[in-house]
Parts: structure tokens; C-alpha cells; sequence
């Protein structure tokens, strides 16, 4: 319900005007065209889904998930309270942002990412580099 919920919202409220609408989504059961037609009568359900566009994250390599911890992270560490602008939540986030990523660490975490997910991320080794032309 609350993802149909969501939707009708996105579709009715956030983006009135839009023709398409893509969302892309983790492969939680209730996160489907199915739960709009729970939720709604189907003239409407079938209203909400002709504007959208779902993609899902492959089950195997879900970087959803990532990005919901760092959000959560953030969040606990520098959005804990009421941020009145814009303007103060981008320099709120841009000072936590530097305060907590280095920038050789995403370079040690990539790295790691592509050791343990394997089959979700190219072997970089792998890719032919075209020669080199010289001017």
C-alpha cells in the first residue's frame, strides 16, 4: 500500500506534467505493478502504470542497498535535524561529504566492490586499450 501510495504521488503531485516517469526500484516483493491494482480501482491503477517506467536492480549486485546506507549514514551524522534551505542542505552535504570520503578510499572500495561481486562489474584488466595514435 505505501508503494502505491508512493507512486500516485509521484505521478499526481510530484510530476503532474510528465509523460514518462522512469523509477527505479530494489526487487522487493510488494514493489510491483500488482500492488496498484491492491490499492487503487483498476481505471486508476492502469492510469498511474501507463506513466511509468519500472526498472529493477539485478537481485545479484544491488547497489540500491548501498545507496539507502550512505543516505542513512548522512542522515544520522549531519541531517539529523531540521535544514530550513536548498542552499544549506547541499553545503550540509557537500561539508559531510568531504569530511567522510578521502579520495583515494572510493578507490580502495572499488576494489573490494569488484573481489566480492565478481560477475556485477567488468574485469578492467580484460578491456583491449586501442593503441595509442601518435600526432
Amino acid at each position: 500500500m505505501d508503494f502505491a501510495a508512493c507512486m500516485r504521488e509521484v505521478t499526481d503531485v510530484e510530476f503532474p506534467n510528465a509523460v514518462r516517469i522512469r523509477v527505479v526500484l530494489d526487487n522487493l516483493s510488494t514493489h510491483s505493478p500488482g500492488a496498484l491494482y491492491q490499492t487503487f480501482p483498476a481505471c486508476k491503477a492502469r492510469r498511474i502504470l501507463r506513466r511509468l517506467e519500472l526498472h529493477y536492480v539485478p537481485k545479484h549486485a544491488s547497489w540500491l542497498n548501498m545507496v539507502e546506507i550512505e543516505i542513512g549514514v548522512l542522515r544520522g551524522q549531519s541531517l539529523y535535524r531540521c535544514i530550513a534551505t536548498l542552499e544549506q542542505l547541499k553545503s550540509e552535504s557537500a561539508a559531510w561529504e568531504r569530511r567522510s570520503r578521502p579520495p583515494h578510499q572510493m578507490d580502495v572500495h572499488n576494489r573490494k566492490s569488484r573481489v566480492k561481486w565478481g560477475r556485477a562489474y567488468p574485469q578492467l584488466d580484460t578491456v583491449p586499450n586501442p593503441p595509442l595514435k601518435e600526432s
